[in-house]
C-alpha cells in the first residue's frame, strides 16, 4: 500500500545502497535540510532524502550549465561549448528520469531510490516534470522575469514542486495542505535568492522582476554598486558636483530600498501562505516543518535589518541546524538600544482563535517568535532579554493547553540549545522550580549549565513566575537572615532584599514590551520594572519579529529617562561613593524611593506601524 511506511533500507542491497547515496548527497549539498530531517519519523527519512537528493543533483547539473561572463573570444568560445555540453547532459538526465518513472525502475545509483520513492508513495509525476522543466530553463539561459508572476512561476517550478512532493510523506492531504507546502518551498527559494544576490548579480543573473526595476527607474547595473559618498575637495564647483552626485546616490538608495522592500513583502506573503502547513501535516512531522518555516522567517528578519545592502552583501546563511543564524561577522546595533528588554509574550491564544485553531497551535507559533526575538536582540545589540513564558496564574488554564505549552517550551529548548550556545547566548530560568514537570525542569537546568559561561546575550526565561510571590519569598529569606542575626532590621535596604530575589544579579529592565494590545504588567518583574519604559504593541506575539523590536528600540531611544530627577539620565554625573554608614542604594544610579515616570502617559503608546 502506498505510504505504508516500510523502511526502504529493508529492501534489496542495491536499493538500500541507493538510499544511502541519496542521504550522502543531501548531507553534502543540503546540510541544513539533512540536519533538521532528524525531526522526521525514521521510517519517512529515506524517502525524504531520495526526493531532495534528486532535486539537488538535478539542480547541480543545471547549475553547471549556466554560462558565466568571460573575457576573450577564445575563452568565450570554449565556455560556450562547455555550457552546451552541460545542457545536453541535463537534457539526458531529464529524459532518463522520465523514462525510468514510466518503467517504475532505474539502475542509476541515485535515481533508483528516487523512482522507488515516487512509486511507493504514488507521487504526482507531473510535479517531477514541472520541476525538471523549470530547472532546465533556469540553467539554459539567464533569468528574465518581466513580472512578479513570472518570478512566482520560477519559484514554484524549481522549489514549490519539490515541497509539494513532500505532502504524502508528511501526512498532508488536500489542496490547502499541498498549496501551503508549495508556498513554503517558494518562500525558502526566494530567501535563497536574496541570500545569493551579490554572487548572481556578479555572474550576470538577476532574479528580480524587470517591471519592479522599471517602476523605480533602476537598471540591473545599479543593483551591485555600493554608495560611498565622495570626499570633499574644498573647491566650490567640485563640491556642488559632489552635492549633485550625493543627491543622485540618495535617490538611487531610496529606490534600491523600495526594490528590496517589495521583494520582502512578497516573501512575507509566501510565509503567511505557508503557515497552515505547520498544522496540516501529521503531528509527528510538525516539528520538522516548524524548523523549516523558522529558518525562512529568520532570513526574512535579516532582510529587514540590512535593507538594500542585501544587494551587495547578501545574507549570512543559517547555521547547519537550520534553526539558528550563524554568528554574524558584523553586528548592526541599534542606536540607543536598551541593555535589558523584557517581553510579556501575549496573544498566542487570540492568534490561534483568529485562525479557528486550537490554542496549542498558537503556542507553537509563539515558540518560533521567541527564537526570532532572540536573534533580533542579538542583531540589535541588546545584552539582556527576559521572556515571560509562564506565570503562576497560568496554572488555571485547561490541562490540555498546559501540556501543549510545556511541550512547546521543552521542544524549543531542546532544538535550539546548541545553536544558541554557539551564538554565545546564556540561558537562565527565573521562577519556581518545584511545580513544573520534572523533565522540563531538568531540561532547563541542563541548558543553564551548558550556556553558563556565555556572555553575548543573557536570555532569562521566566517559568512559573509571579512577581508578588518572588517578593514574598525574598522577604521570607531576608526575615530568616535577620532572625539568625545576619542583619539588623534597621540596616535593611533595597540591595538586601535584592539579594534574596530568584536571580539577584538580574539587572533592572530598561524597556518592557507587551504584545497583543493589553496594557498592564501582569505581575511580571515588579522589582526590576521600577524605572522601565513601557511599550504596548497591538501585534499578537506569534507575528512579532525584528521589525517590531527595532521600532520599539527606536521609540525607547527617543525618550528622556530621568529616574525621578530633573536631568535626563544620559547627562547626569555619576553619584559620589556612599559612606559606610549610609543606607544602601538600589542598583545603578537610581534613587531608593519610587518615583513616577517623567511622562506618565508615554508608556501606553505603541510604536508606529
Amino acid at each position: 500500500m502506498a505510504g505504508s511506511g516500510s523502511a526502504a533500507v529493508d529492501r534489496s542491497p542495491e536499493l538500500a545502497e541507493s538510499y544511502r547515496v541519496c542521504e550522502r548527497e543531501v548531507a553534502g549539498h543540503l546540510a541544513s535540510l539533512r540536519a533538521i530531517s532528524d525531526a522526521l519519523p525514521p521510517e519517512v527519512r529515506p524517502y525524504f532524502h531520495a526526493l531532495n537528493a534528486f532535486a539537488s543533483r538535478a539542480d547541480r547539473i543545471a547549475d553547471d550549465a549556466r554560462s558565466h561572463p568571460d573575457h576573450g573570444d577564445a575563452r568565450a568560445d570554449r565556455a560556450a561549448a562547455q555550457a552546451a555540453e552541460r545542457r545536453r547532459r541535463f537534457a539526458r538526465w531529464r529524459a532518463d528520469t522520465l523514462a525510468e518513472l514510466a518503467a517504475d525502475h532505474s539502475a542509476h545509483p541515485l535515481r533508483r531510490a528516487f523512482v522507488d520513492t515516487v512509486r511507493h508513495w504514488e507521487l504526482d509525476r507531473a510535479l517531477v516534470e514541472e520541476f525538471l522543466d523549470a530547472t532546465g530553463a533556469d540553467g539554459a539561459r539567464p533569468p528574465a522575469f518581466e513580472t512578479h508572476q513570472d518570478q512566482r512561476r520560477h519559484l514554484r517550478g524549481v522549489a514549490g514542486t519539490i515541497t509539494e512532493l513532500w505532502a504524502p510523506l508528511l501526512g498532508a492531504r488536500g489542496p490547502r495542505a499541498t498549496g501551503a507546502l508549495s508556498a513554503l518551498g517558494e518562500a525558502c527559494q526566494l530567501a535563497d535568492i536574496l541570500e545569493d544576490l551579490p554572487l548572481d548579480l556578479a555572474a550576470g543573473r538577476c532574479y528580480l522582476p524587470r517591471e519592479d526595476l522599471r517602476r523605480l527607474g533602476l537598471a540591473t547595473a545599479d543593483l551591485g554598486r555600493s554608495d560611498r559618498r565622495s570626499d570633499r575637495s574644498g573647491d566650490r564647483l567640485s563640491d556642488r558636483r559632489d552635492d549633485r552626485r550625493d543627491d543622485h546616490r540618495d535617490d538611487r538608495r531610496a529606490a534600491l530600498d523600495e526594490l528590496v522592500e517589495s521583494q520582502q513583502a512578497r516573501l512575507h506573503r509566501l510565509l503567511e501562505q505557508a503557515l497552515p502547513a505547520t498544522w496540516l501535516v501529521a503531528p509527528a512531522c510538525r516539528p520538522f516543518l516548524h524548523t523549516v518555516l523558522l529558518g525562512a522567517q529568520l532570513q526574512y528578519d535579516e532582510v529587514t535589518l540590512v535593507g538594500s545592502r542585501v544587494l551587495t552583501d547578501g545574507l549570512t546563511p543559517l547555521s547547519p541546524d537550520g534553526s539558528t543564524p550563524r554568528r554574524r561577522t558584523r553586528s548592526v546595533p541599534a542606536e540607543g538600544a536598551p541593555a535589558h528588554v523584557a517581553v510579556i509574550m501575549d496573544g498566542n491564544r487570540r492568534w490561534a482563535e483568529a485562525r479557528r485553531l486550537p490554542a496549542r497551535y498558537g503556542h507553537q507559533a509563539g515558540q518560533r517568535a521567541a527564537l526570532r526575538l532572540v536573534n533580533a536582540a542579538l542583531r540589535l545589540g541588546v545584552r539582556h532579554l527576559s521572556l515571560y513564558a509562564f506565570s503562576t496564574e497560568n496554572w488555571d488554564r485547561p490541562p490540555e493547553e498546559l501540556t501543549a505549552l510545556f511541550d512547546s517550551l521543552a521542544d524549543g529548548l531542546a532544538r535550539s540549545a546548541e545553536g544558541l550556545h554557539a551564538l554565545g547566548v546564556r540561558i537562565r530560568w527565573c521562577g519556581r522550580r518545584d511545580r513544573v514537570d520534572e523533565s522540563l525542569a531538568s531540561s532547563i537546568a541542563l541548558v543553564e549549565s551548558l550556556t553558563s559561561n556565555n556572555g553575548t546575550l543573557t536570555l532569562t526565561v521566566c517559568v512559573d513566575y509571579g512577581g508578588r510571590e518572588e517578593l514574598a519569598a525574598a522577604a521570607r529569606g531576608l526575615a530568616a537572615e535577620a532572625v539568625a542575626g545576619g542583619i539588623r532590621p534597621e540596616e535593611i535596604g533595597p540591595a538586601d532584599l535584592a539579594r534574596h530575589l530568584y536571580l539577584p544579579d538580574l539587572p533592572d529592565v530598561d524597556l518592557l514590551i507587551r504584545t497583543s494590545g493589553e496594557q498592564r504588567i501582569s505581575n511580571f518583574l515588579p522589582w526590576h520594572l521600577a524605572y522601565a519604559e513601557l511599550l504596548f504593541d497591538p501585534t499578537p506575539w506569534p507575528d512579532y519579529g525584528l521589525a517590531r523590536l527595532r521600532e520599539a528600540v527606536r521609540a525607547y531611544a527617543a525618550r528622556e529617562r530621568r529616574f525621578g530627577g530633573g536631568v535626563p539620565a544620559q547627562s547626569r554625573k555619576p553619584a559620589k561613593p556612599r559612606k559606610a554608614q549610609e543606607p544602601a542604594e538600589p542598583r545603578g544610579d537610581r534613587p531608593a524611593t519610587a518615583a513616577a515616570p517623567s511622562r506618565p502617559g508615554e508608556g501606553c503608546t505603541p510604536p508606529a506601524p
